[in-house]
């Protein structure tokens, strides 16, 4: 069993400190899919399915991802398709299965979205590694 240290001041305010940066990404983001015409969970599912990369993904999968109900997952994809963002596909193994995919749009506009994340996460970087190493 390990023992716990008490908290300190320093460490109420590392945590206090890190939880603001995590939020002004989090604002970041959520600005720059309102700026592509996405919510903010439309742009997550978008990115949960293209990071799947050859793996198969599947109602369950988003859900899982996005720490969903399988029925607000299907939603979700019910609108991402009426959007023309994703198209369901039978399973080749198991055509009761269906597969989510992101269409040529989506996935144009996923690439340009993920770009400005990129940047955006390559500046706040050195702030980032500062935080954690606080934690020690």
């Amino acid at each position: 069993m390990t023992t716990r240290r008490k908290l300190t001041d320093a460490d109420y305010a590392a945590l206090a400190d890190f939880r603001h940066l995590l939020r002004e990404f989090l604002a970041f983001s959520e600005g720059r899919a309102a700026e592509w015409g996405l919510t903010p969970q439309q742009h997550q599912a978008l990115l949960a399915i293209r990071g799947a990369g050859s793996g198969e993904v599947t109602i369950g999968y988003l859900a899982d991802r996005l720490i969903l109900k399988p029925h607000s997952a299907t939603g979700l994809v019910d609108r991402l398709e009426a959007l023309g963002l994703v198209r369901r596909e039978a399973s080749p193994a198991d055509r009761r299965r269906a597969l989510i995919a992101l269409t040529p749009k989506a996935q144009d506009l996923l690439e340009r979205l993920s770009a400005t994340h990129r940047e955006e996460i390559i500046r706040l970087k050195p702030m980032l590694a500062g935080f954690l190493d606080r934690f020690g």
